[in-house]
């Protein structure tokens, strides 16, 4: 049995001749009447009385044809709903992120995505990095938009990762009080430097907690250099860490991009090519990407192009990577 015979058969049914149903879908009258003899010789039953070149049906087509109809019509909203998965009109998207990279770079991803794809729903996991890979293995994510802190290396699983940019991290403090690091411009001319790990070290900090992608990068490059950092508030999630340091209880490492999204708070880079963190997409290396997939993949080529480009708010902090690198290991890198 094949949808082509029931269609042949709901037709004959509808119009009471095989001649007139022949027509209808562009058939030779034979080649109809050979699906119709198929189908019944399938089922094992008559479905059509044939009486002087008129059709009646029988009590098996009787309890066939509202079913056959049913077949049709679920089948038509299978072949249009695989059209709209084809064409972007519908579909679901599991994107993971950062939470920095969620008040950031994935605002913007979602809003041109959006704008493009109505249709397509984004379900959204924001967690850390490492989690993020969790899922990504365990099959809860699509796509995610991991860390990769240049300090500590990357994290370790079996997946294809597509480095996109890499990102300077930068202090922020109370821009009403005296800069923390001494670098007023009625005082000094080297108000843009870079500040050094040392100077950050003595001032009061407020950090995010210990598991933070942010935290791990900045406590490695403190061993790294011997230092122990001067601690005003410790635990703080990004939004209480910006409101703190807006408040000048001390100051906060932030991604460059989360900075300026506060253009309020004033704002300098780490020296050292070291507090940086490089962002991935990543997803299952065995699975091929759906067509939104790649379509949201695209869209967040597209937002890291536009953040990176010469002339734009952040080319000097934020530079455009675009590497692709296999992980085949769930183990960490070696320290």
């Amino acid at each position: 049995m094949n949808l082509e015979q029931l269609r042949g058969f709901v037709e004959i049914a509808r119009l009471g001749h095989f001649t007139r149903a022949a027509e209808r879908l562009h058939l030779a009258q034979p080649s109809l009447s050979r699906q119709i003899a198929a189908l019944e010789a399938d089922l094992g039953v008559d479905l059509l009385h044939r009486v002087r070149g008129n059709v009646a049906l029988t009590p098996a087509g009787e309890r066939l044809l509202p079913i056959a109809r049913r077949m049709l019509a679920d089948a038509d909203t299978a072949r249009h709903e695989m059209t709209d998965l084809a064409e972007l009109r519908s579909g679901r998207i599991r994107l993971g992120a950062t939470p920095t990279l969620c008040t950031s770079l994935v605002a913007d991803v979602l809003a041109a995505f959006r704008a493009r794809y109505p249709g397509i729903e984004i379900e959204i996991l924001e967690r850390g990095s490492r989690s993020l890979i969790t899922a990504l293995m365990e099959g809860g994510l699509d796509l995610a938009l991991i860390v990769t802190s240049v300090s500590s290396g990357a994290a370790r699983a079996v997946l294809e990762r597509e480095q996109i940019l890499s990102e300077r991290l930068v202090v922020v403090s109370d821009p009403t009080q005296p800069d923390p690091f001494g670098r007023d411009r009625a005082l000094h001319d080297d108000a843009s430097r870079p500040v050094e790990l040392e100077e950050l070290a003595r001032v009061p900090q407020v950090l995010f907690p210990e598991n933070y992608d942010l935290r791990v990068t900045v406590d490695a490059a403190f061993r790294g250099r011997g230092l122990t950092p001067l601690v005003a508030v410790a635990g703080a999630e990004m939004d209480a860490a910006l409101s703190f340091a807006g408040r000048g209880i001390g100051v906060a490492v932030v991604p460059a991009m989360v900075a300026a999204d506060h253009p309020w708070l004033r704002t300098a880079p780490l020296a050292g090519a070291s507090l940086a963190r490089t962002v991935s997409i990543a997803r299952r290396a065995d699975m091929a990407p759906t067509r939104a997939g790649a379509a949201l993949q695209s869209v967040i080529r597209e937002i890291a192009d536009r953040v990176t480009a010469p002339g734009a708010e952040l080319s000097n902090l934020v530079t455009r990577v675009g590497e692709s690198a296999a992980l085949r290991s769930a183990a960490p890198p070696p320290a």
